[in-house]
């Protein structure tokens, strides 16, 4: 008798669970809502200035990348050793 209680629990246990199509759904929506966050679209292919983020189900998600100035540095003029110039 206890097994058959065991059992019935069980078998109600994992019918009442979501199913496995809508566990890959709300995956794939997660996904989707992620690639939005990050100011990305789901596309078929990225182009050359886009870098993938994550796939949202098949297709790539597809992320501008940013345009960053190049950095000028004035190491040789902030070197401890350098002085004025002497004539």
């Amino acid at each position: 008798m206890k097994i058959i209680c065991i059992f019935l629990t069980f078998l109600i246990t994992v019918s009442c669970g979501p199913s496995v199509s809508e566990k890959k759904r709300r995956e794939i929506a997660e996904r989707k809502r992620e690639c939005y966050l990050v100011r990305g679209v789901c596309k078929t292919k990225c182009n050359t200035w886009e870098y993938i983020h994550n796939y949202c189900n098949v297709e790539p998600c597809c992320v501008l990348r940013d345009y960053q100035k190049p950095v000028m540095t004035t190491a040789a003029y902030t070197d401890k050793n350098f002085t004025d110039f002497t004539i």
